[in-house]
Order: C-alpha cells, then structure tokens, then sequence
C-alpha cells in the first residue's frame, strides 16, 4: 500500500502487519489508498510510535474510523 514514487521528505513508515489486517477486515483499504502519501505516513508514523499497545489501539482505532467517515485527518477537518 506505499507509494514508492513519493516525494516525502521525511522519514517513510513501512506500514505493519496489523494496521493492514485492520484495514482489510474493516473494508477500508482502498480509502487508504486514496489519501496522500504525507496522510499515509503520518497515520502510521503515529500509530508506531506509541509505546504502550492500547494507546498503539486507540491511534489505530482513530484512524480507521476517519477513513470510514472520510472528513477528517488526524482530527483535523479533511475534503479528499
């Protein structure tokens, strides 16, 4: 699901395992997609950095339920 032609300049995530199980189970692959490369990274830059697994959770949970509403970015307003 990365975009190896990204322009990013910071640091790329590879994104895990679960936070793409996460995404198939609850349908919500192809919004993922769909959000810009910087989006992407952010949400899992944020997500692997918590320390404690319920916080890792809680940001995943987050993020999930963005992409389904599809009208925010890490609890800023967004219009894809």
């Amino acid at each position: 699901m990365s975009d190896p032609t990204s322009r990013l300049k910071r640091a790329i995530h590879p994104i895990p395992d679960f936070v793409t199980n996460a995404l198939e189970a609850r349908g919500l692959a192809a919004a993922y997609a769909a959000r810009p490369p910087y989006q992407r990274n952010d949400y899992i830059g944020w997500i692997t950095r918590a320390k404690r697994p319920e916080t890792r959770h809680k940001r995943l949970s987050q993020m999930l339920d963005e992409l389904a509403r599809g009208d925010a970015y890490m609890n800023m307003p967004y219009r894809g």
